[in-house]
Order: C-alpha cells, then structure tokens, then sequence
C-alpha cells in the first residue's frame, strides 16, 4: 500500500507515503484483518490518521480489478475489539498461605498497539494516461471514500502519474512499484470524499476492507519500507476455517509464554514485552513471524482462550471482519458450495510481524496449517502469602519463596536481554518483613544471571546429542564400507 499523507505523525499498512508537504513521513506499525479461505481473500485496513483529510491518499497493489461490491467500510472499534482480546497478557496468581485455602486471581493489564492509517490523496486524474502508460480500470465512491483503480505498464510512468498530480514520491518508489507491475497488479487508489465524510456525520476515516479472489496469499509490505524509518510492526488478525496461517518464505514461531517473571513487572508490563519481542527478534535473527494467539473461535467453542483478557470475538465480530462462510453475504453462492458441516468453523490466529528491507527482502507470503493447537502468550506473576508465617510451614515457604524468585529473576533477563539493573525492583509487601528476606531488592544485591539458561541448554543438549548420533553413524558407515572393499 502506497499512503500520502501530510507531515502528521501516522502508521500505515504495506505502504509507503507520498505528500504535498516536505514533513518527514513515517510508517512504523500496522494492523490488518486477513480473513482467507481457499482462493478468497478479504483485507481489512485500519486507520488512526489524525489531520486534515484533504492531504491524503492511499495506493494498494491488489491482484485484480474490484468491483464497488468488492469494497465497504466497517467501523474501527473492531480492530480495538481484536486486539483487547488478543494480545499479549499478563496473568496474577496469589500463593495461599501454608495454612489456609489457596486463593487464585487472574488480571490482564492493558497495552496498546498501535494502529494503522489509510487517508487520503491529491486529485487523481485520468488525464496524460497515455503519456504515463497508466489506465484508469475504474471509479468508485464507497462511504466517504473515492476510489480508483489504476494499471500501468512501467514504474517509471506511474511515478511520474502520482508526480504531475503533485505528489511527493520517495526515493527508490520506482524500484519498489516495479514488481508489482511486472506481476501485473493493479493499484487500488483512494482519496477522501470530504462532502460524503461531511454528509455521513463521521470525524474520523473508517477502515477499508477489500476481498478478491485470487491463488496469491500474501500482503505487500515492500511497499512499506519505501521511506521507512528503520524497523517496523505489523499485527495479523487473520481468519481461516481449518487452522493456522504461517508464512511459506520466513520462519513462522511462537512467542515465548508460560513462564513465570517477577512481580515488579506488573508496574510496566508495556515495556516488559516491548524488551521481550524485541529480544526474541533478534535471538531469531530477524527473518522471523511470531504467533502470539492462536485458537478455534468459532461459535459453536465455548473455551476461546485461557485467561480471556476481553470478550471473544461474537458472530457480529466475525461477520464484520469478513468471515463470509458464517452466513449471508455477496458470496453467498460461494459459501453454498461448501460442506454444511464445516460452514461454522473459524480458527483465528494473531501475527507480529517487524520487518525491514535487510530482514524482509520480499513480501509476506502465508499459507493456512491444518494445525488447531491452542496458543497464546501469557506471562505469570505470583503474589506472596500473606498472613502469619511463623510456623514451620511457613518458615519452609519463605526459603522456597526466595528461591523462587531467583529463577524469576533469571527468567527475566532471558526473555528480554535486559539486567536487573534496568528494573525497579522496590515490593513491598508484609511478607518481606519476615525475618527470612525474600525481597528482589535483597536478590538483587547477590544476583548473577546463569550463564547458560535451562531452557538454552535443554536445545544445546539436544543438538549435541544430535551431533554425537550423527559421528557415531558415519563411523558405523565407514566401518561398514572398509570391511565390504
């Protein structure tokens, strides 16, 4: 996607921006709604542009020509929706005191992702269309949207198509647009249409969603890296019917989860994370899909996660989203095709994608797994018991305790690369007044991460194992190939 827009700060998916203005313009971080199955795909592009709208425009590569039916707008709290109830949490368990009924409570603490943007362009005009070897395929206006679709047969033409309408291109647009021409698809272009936006009483753009059908699964995030300022984000929200999608051209893994982590990590569980995927990206030297939920949604499955941070996604949800098999909708011949049986199944599964044109040399390819495995990436505190714990139990309780805590500490630095140093450590609580001290202040102050994490040993056990089996059978087939000469 291809976004012009004026120097406001904004995000944007699979793009890159052109403008009127000389503002340095920043793709960061993105989210989009994948909804695929068999060769039908709908795109769902969120949008968080704050300015004014006459300064904007948005270029999409898709694979074919769409149809106005082809097109619609959904409201933007339903990328709100998918994200409170996807991502990344944090999970509080209470220690029950030794003498007393155990107590447990579970708590997600909110996080932001940020959003995604699409607005709008100068006047796209279809004159010079022979000049500049681009084709007007059609014209639409869609909510308080004007929408174009081009074809062109160089680059070069159409770079200097969206120059002489007075747009700022960035440098190397030329060799990014390339491929795609080359690959024959079309570029979906839309601008604002301030007297429908006015007429429609709405502040703020709406998401856009597109579907075609087409034998590519992929998004285009070439495009993005065009004026991009380093790394960048994009959160997945894609859904299929039998399980999983992965990518085919980059390692698809799961987030690290499960593990238990200090209880000061509650105060910033943000930055937490933040430092954690930041860490794990490069421990996975980049070229890398992370999944941070995975799971049957589907209506008829009551158990959509464990804990839920936010309601599941409800047939409405899904409906908008464009899960077209769950009913009624402009494919409705499509989805008569179907077995009946499976017409209510949806697996939905979040990707965080950070990429850049040294890690990302091509764009997203994926694919849907018949994996249905239940995933998602959830991170444990424990609180302390309370109460007296004077008695023997107790005593025993608080020895463990410490050490227990030594552990969490070490996990930290594992997920996130960061030393103790670099949090605050400060809990108070009563139980740390007992006379066995158990704060991470006091762990702290003795506290040497293990050289060689048990997790990273348990791999490096097994690779040399490997190792060893695979010396011991190339002596065998030597032995076996001296005594047969």
């Amino acid at each position: 996607m291809l976004l012009i827009f004026t120097s406001y700060d904004v995000s944007a998916f699979c793009g890159f921006y052109v403008s009127k203005a000389d503002g340095t313009l920043k793709n960061k971080t993105s989210q989009v709604i994948l909804v695929r199955d068999g060769d039908r795909t709908v795109i769902t592009m969120s949008n968080d542009f704050k300015g004014e709208v006459t300064d904007f425009a948005m270029v999409v590569p898709v694979p074919t020509v769409l149809k106005k039916s082809d097109i619609k707008v959904v409201e933007a709290d339903l990328f709100q929706r998918l994200n409170d109830y996807s991502k990344p949490r944090l999970v509080e368990y209470y220690d029950e005191n030794p003498c007393q009924p155990r107590v447990l409570y579970e708590k997600v603490l909110s996080g932001r992702v940020a959003g995604v943007s699409v607005q709008k362009e100068s006047n796209l005009k279809s004159k010079d269309e022979e000049e500049f070897k681009v084709k007007i395929e059609a014209e639409y206006t869609v909510g308080e949207y004007d929408i174009v679709i081009l074809s062109a047969e160089e680059s070069n033409g159409l770079y200097k198509w969206l120059t002489a309408n007075k747009y700022k291109i960035p440098k190397g647009a030329e060799e990014v647009l390339e491929p795609y021409i080359k690959s024959n698809m079309k570029f979906f272009v839309v601008k604002v249409n301030i007297e429908e936006q006015e007429n429609l009483g709405f502040e703020q753009l709406r998401p856009l969603q597109i579907r075609f059908t087409s034998p590519k699964f992929m998004l285009p995030i070439r495009l993005g890296m065009a004026n991009a300022d380093g790394d960048q984000d994009m959160i997945v929200y894609a859904f299929t019917k039998n399980g999983r999608i992965e990518s085919t051209n980059y390692r698809t893994v799961q987030m690290q989860t499960g593990k238990n982590i200090p209880l000061f990590v509650q105060k910033n569980f943000g930055n937490f994370y933040a430092n954690l995927f930041q860490h794990q990206w490069q421990k996975e030297n980049q070229s890398v899909s992370f999944i941070e939920y995975a799971w049957d949604v589907s209506p008829s499955n009551f158990m959509k996660c464990d804990p839920c941070v936010s309601n599941p996604p409800n047939y409405e949800d899904l409906k908008k989203a464009g899960v077209w098999w769950l009913g009624k909708d402009v494919y409705e011949e499509y989805v008569n095709e179907y077995n009946k049986e499976n017409n209510q199944n949806v697996f939905f599964t979040r990707l965080h994608i950070r990429y850049n044109r040294k890690a990302f040399a091509q764009d997203l390819v994926f694919q849907e797994t018949p994996n249905k495995e239940n995933f998602q990436s959830r991170y444990i505190i424990t609180h302390p018991a309370t109460g007296n714990l004077k008695c023997s139990e107790g005593q025993q309780y608080l020895k463990q305790l410490k050490e227990r805590r030594k552990k969490e500490m070490d996990m930290l630095v594992y997920l996130t690369g960061k030393s103790y140093e670099d949090w605050d450590v400060v809990i108070a609580n009563e139980a740390e007044s007992m006379t066995y001290d158990t704060s991470y202040q006091s762990i702290a102050k003795n506290f040497k991460p293990a050289s060689v994490h048990p997790i990273e040993n348990g791999k490096n056990i097994f690779l040399a194992s490997m190792a060893l089996i695979s010396l011991i059978s190339m002596i065998s087939f030597r032995r076996k190939k001296q005594n047969i000469g």
